[in-house]
């Protein structure tokens, strides 16, 4: 090549180079310096009143405090969640769209059902927000105060006895499930749209019992309005002391656990990811958020996106494990 080529086809590719540069849209050369500059919707893919709502306006309104821009919530429920998840994966990754994803939303639904969506490759993990515990319970006028008593119950009146879940594929539906699988027992899986008309059903008889979030339900297991049998986590929660935990009722093996987290569409800044994940820990470090959450039988995490995203990806694997192991059905 001589050297008039060689120059000719340097100058050629730097061309191209820049071209490509000025393609690329303008939220992903962005830093994060004058970032929030408008609202910020986070997309709840559930509708208002369940557990991951209640964590979602903690987070919007102390944003808004710190921040002087707002985040606004927008519930999208639906299909598992599904219908708010994809339609955070399709924005565009510019920082002013986030997703509060849950176990459920981001693990199980995808595992049991085919959705228009990679858990993995449509998102960035920004933040782990909380761990919350699931509780079994039942509309008081059920006779059932314990574990074994529910499950003596079940058996008696095989097929009749109704469960709610927010919806297919969400983990108070796996949570319901894998109990059938180790007691053996016939209850029926009744879908809604979400935590928060799964557990009016039950409020109103129209179900026997829900496997709900702790955080959501708090109010009503305290008000007696619901009854609790026994909690889904390895060991108590200092929200309902005088709960046993499955193992504790007499049936070990059984654990189950919700989680919260927002995630942002894949390909957003770097730089905007980490200042959400630098204020978002910010808020579930004060006391007065610790406080809530823990009073509501949720546990406060924090943490790194990189942490956040390894935790994501071994909870697949845990889950994809039980639902092999329950034979579970897969509706690809």
């Amino acid at each position: 090549m001589t050297a008039w080529r060689r120059a000719s086809f340097l100058f050629a590719a730097a061309v191209l180079a820049i071209n490509a540069w000025a393609a690329v849209p303008a939220f992903a050369q962005q830093n994060a310096a004058g970032y929030p500059a408008k609202s910020i919707r986070l997309i709840n893919p559930f509708p208002p009143g369940g557990g991951s709502d209640a964590v979602a306006h903690l987070v919007s309104q102390r944003l808004l405090d710190r921040w002087g821009q707002s985040m606004v919530v927008d519930n999208r429920g639906g299909a598992g969640g599904s219908i708010g998840t994809e339609l955070a994966a399709r924005s565009a990754p510019d920082g002013y769209t986030l997703i509060m994803a849950t176990a459920s939303t981001l693990v199980i639904n995808p595992l049991l059902n085919k959705v228009p969506f990679d858990p993995v490759k449509d998102f960035d993990a920004v933040i782990h927000t909380s761990t919350v515990p699931l509780v079994l319970m039942v509309n008081p006028k059920v006779p059932a105060r314990s574990v074994s008593e529910l499950i003596a119950l079940s058996k008696a009146q095989s097929g009749k006895l109704n469960f709610s879940s927010s919806g297919e594929g969400t983990i108070s539906h796996l949570a319901g499930e894998l109990f059938k699988n180790l007691t053996g027992v016939n209850i029926i899986h009744v879908p809604y749209r979400g935590g928060g008309p799964a557990r009016t059903a039950l409020l109103g008889g129209h179900v026997q019992m829900n496997f709900g979030n702790l955080l959501s339900a708090t109010a009503d297991l305290k008000g007696a309005r619901l009854r609790a049998i026994a909690v889904t986590t390895k060991k108590r929660v200092s929200s309902l002391p005088d709960v046993p935990t499955f193992s504790e009722a007499g049936l070990p093996g059984y654990e189950v656990e919700q989680w919260n987290g927002i995630l942002i569409p894949h390909g957003a800044p770097k730089a905007i990811i980490a200042k959400l994940n630098s204020e978002i820990n910010k808020i579930i470090e004060l006391p007065e958020i610790q406080k809530i959450l823990i009073n509501s039988g949720a546990e406060p995490e924090g943490g790194t996106p990189e942490a956040f995203a390894t935790f994501l990806k071994a909870d697949i694997a845990k889950w994809a494990k039980v639902i092999k192991d329950t034979k579970l059905k897969v509706n690809k």
